[in-house]
């Protein structure tokens, strides 16, 4: 006992340590000339995440005009109101936009320690639910290292991560609000799950669809093994002791006894307090907006600004070349079947993956990240964070070398495609966009193996619990 302790505070400090390295890397990073010029990059900042236009917003607004004049700020007045001043603070012998970068570290940190802690409510229900079916030889392979450590280091130390963090992408902040959405539907805190998701659908529109799994989360609870095994954790109670459930929490242990049956109280206070955050982040931002068009020039340049695709910058999604070379004619038409393809996925995959609602929410992630009209890589360091949640359901998986090797492939020929189309004048805008090609290619690839994986998993706890239930019978 004292050895597992003294194991667990070993584990405990070193991942600090190694939280604490990566809050240093960063800063060291961002006191380097220029930042590397990571804030001027394509794949980084895009219309929605740059800092730079939030800066050039706040401009506009303290010369008394509209933020939204002309082409540059398009996103949230309530985050212009808030990281707007700390745009024009200077400090002598200082990088510009420094307390903004402090505020966007600060982030990262706390969506590393929101992963970490939403990660080990999942384990720690998994464990329980896996031991009251007498898997106990499943659970076992989850002791080497907490998935929820795993997770928050692989966000901290991703290079998708670090890029948008030094290069002053406000992603950071997003992705805030989408872990504290999931983390207080983990956790079954109605409220802060509801904030969270009114902020991030708020911020970037396509968290919208989150809002299925966090009311799974929040009627059902955390991941679980298929529902079909939920019959026989009955039998298999009476036929074990009640001792191999003795290391789970009382809270976990009721959780675990109305896990098969969905409870709507929790629900309906999440959708209580959603109109509620929402009634109060509209008067907020409708105080913003007043004297420039009111809310409805907001949802134009908000809302329509994503939805229409009017910036067709170089980014490394597939959207922008395609409308810039598609006929007027038809862009209407193919805006609905872009938008569409990510509602028509939703409901197959919440009727596949209703038992592991957090799951559920990454595969939701990658999927807009992919389809998205402004994607960047603070998207990619999101749903690779939260990938690290399941890295021992999904450790079957056949192409993880492959797609490693892609997204490094990807990471590096980007900005090579880029320079030599754009400073070069040696490549066409099909060099980068190939690249844009492969990238979404490696995102679907992610998906199928994933879920692939996760289904195999589940089937294996299947084979398991069959067996198990025979050698009881017997």
């Amino acid at each position: 006992m004292e050895m597992t302790k003294s194991l667990g505070k070993t584990k405990l400090r070193w991942f600090w340590i190694w939280v604490i390295a990566s809050l240093v890397f960063r800063l060291i990073l961002i006191y380097l000339p220029k930042n590397l010029n990571l804030s001027s990059r394509p794949e980084v900042s895009t219309p929605l995440t740059s800092l730079r236009r939030l800066a050039e917003g706040y401009w506009l607004k303290q010369l008394s005009m509209s933020p939204y004049a002309g082409s540059m700020y398009h996103g949230s007045p309530l985050l212009l109101t808030l990281l707007g001043p700390l745009t024009v603070t200077r400090f002598e012998g200082q990088p510009d936009h420094l307390l903004c970068s402090v505020v966007l570290v600060i982030a990262d940190m706390i969506n590393a320690i929101l992963i970490r802690a939403a990660g080990q409510r999942l384990q720690m229900a998994y464990s329980c639910s896996l031991k009251s079916m007498g898997l106990h030889q499943v659970s076992k392979n989850s002791e080497i290292l907490p998935s929820g450590d795993i997770a928050a280091l692989v966000y901290l130390w991703n290079p998708f991560t670090i890029v948008a963090c030094v290069g002053l992408s406000t992603s950071a902040i997003e992705n805030l609000m989408v872990i504290l959405s999931l983390y207080g539907a983990c956790t079954g805190l109605a409220p802060l799950a509801a904030f969270g998701w009114v902020m991030a659908t708020h911020m970037s529109l396509y968290p919208a669809i989150l809002i299925i799994p966090v009311i799974l989360l929040l009627g059902c609870g955390p991941d679980a093994p298929p529902g079909k095994l939920f019959p026989q954790r009955k039998y298999d109670k009476v036929g074990n002791s009640s001792s191999s459930d003795s290391s789970c929490p009382e809270e976990v242990k009721n959780l675990l006894g109305v896990q098969s049956v969905f409870s709507w109280k929790p629900v309906l206070v999440f959708l209580f307090w959603i109109l509620l955050w929402s009634s109060y982040v509209l008067v907020l931002s409708g105080i913003c907006v007043r004297q420039y068009g009111g809310l409805l020039e907001l949802f134009k340049r908000t809302y329509g600004f994503i939805l229409t695709v009017q910036d067709l910058s170089p980014n490394i999604g597939v959207l922008w070349y395609f409308f810039a070379e598609v006929f007027d004619f038809f862009r209407s038409f193919f805006l609905i079947v872009f938008h569409g393809n990510i509602l028509l996925m939703i409901v197959p995959l919440a009727l596949r993956l209703n038992h592991r609602p957090c799951f559920l929410a990454f595969v939701y992630i990658v999927i807009a990240s992919m389809m998205k009209s402004y994607p960047s890589v603070g998207d990619s360091a999101l749903y690779l964070g939260l990938l690290g949640l399941f890295a021992y359901e999904i450790t079957d998986m056949h192409f993880s070398f492959f797609l490693f090797c892609g997204y490094v492939g990807v990471s590096l020929l980007s900005p090579v495609m880029h320079n030599l189309w754009i400073w070069r004048g040696t490549g066409n805008a099909n060099f980068y966009f190939a690249t844009a090609i492969a990238y979404a290619c490696f995102q679907i690839v992610l998906v199928i193996e994933s879920v692939s994986a996760m289904l195999n998993h589940d089937r294996m706890l299947a084979k398991e619990s069959s067996a198990k239930l025979q050698d009881v019978k017997s």
